[in-house]
């Protein structure tokens, strides 16, 4: 995991607000093509920028977190933790927590290439190696299935709103909609359609390199539905199949993830 100790128990000191929005992934499910979106939302139920929009909860130094707990409102937070690792006040406050989810096959392609290509991050001689890192729990972040399963048991939370990337990619305004009916952001039809027009893969991977610098073309690479199938062996299709039945098919998380329609060939 990309944290410090020292900012991993700094983060008991967190102070959340009632008008925080918290977005939780795993790493590759969609999370900057989310924050994107609520900035957009944001700015225009504000007409300001958000304070903090892509202050990932666990990275930097423990100092930053006191600069967090004094910045003004509205502030947008992302996280790769695990839900027993979030800080209580998210919790205690309720903050509205956008849960995004992607199938895992794809996800493990995303970051392979995301780990080649991001310097701070492990590089992979082979896909083969990277596969059984994944599958093992050993990359960055941990491990998808714990990841996943951790959050499970909340999905029904009042402030917790699950989404899958592919649901996201396939009907991409009702989403919007449903995104800012939870977050109480109450845009209009037209301000979604050019939220929308904004935040389409294509236009942010056109305006990476403005968002994110050099690495634009690292977190915005394809974006598609079903790129498992250009890389994995058989027996790695069918290795990843049987960890999914080991850890999550039973929970209602896993029939969120639709497994059998974006992990079958």
């Amino acid at each position: 995991m990309m944290c410090s100790e020292e900012t991993f128990h700094a983060l008991e000191s967190f102070e959340a607000r009632e008008s925080d929005f918290l977005i939780a992934t795993y790493p590759k499910c969609g999370t900057n093509w989310v924050i994107q979106i609520l900035h957009e939302m944001v700015f225009y139920i504000n007409n300001k920028e958000p304070s903090i929009v892509q202050a990932m909860l666990e990275f930097g130094r423990p100092e930053k977190i006191q600069t967090q707990n004094e910045a003004p409102s509205p502030r947008v937070f992302s996280t790769h933790l695990y839900y027993d690792n979030i800080p209580k006040s998210f919790f205690e406050k309720k903050v509205k927590t956008l849960l995004i989810l992607r199938n895992p096959k794809d996800t493990a392609v995303s970051f392979f290439h995301f780990s080649n290509n991001n310097p701070v991050l492990p590089s992979y001689g082979s896909w083969d190696l990277f596969f059984k890192d994944y599958i093992e729990g050993k990359v960055c972040s941990g491990s998808y299935f714990d990841h996943t399963a951790s959050w499970s048991k909340h999905i029904d939370d009042e402030h917790i709103m699950p989404l899958t990337f592919e649901d996201m990619k396939l009907d991409y305004f009702n989403n919007l909609k449903k995104i800012s009916k939870f977050l109480g952001l109450s845009l209009s039809e037209e301000q979604l359609k050019i939220v929308e027009s904004k935040t389409v893969f294509k236009s942010m991977k056109e305006k990476s390199g403005d968002t994110h610098g050099k690495l634009g073309n690292v977190f915005f690479r394809k974006g598609e539905i079903g790129d498992w199938k250009s890389i994995f062996s058989e027996s790695q299709s069918k290795e990843m199949d049987a960890k999914f039945e080991e850890c999550l098919a039973g929970e209602r998380i896993g029939e969120i993830l639709n497994y059998s329609r974006y992990c079958k060939n």
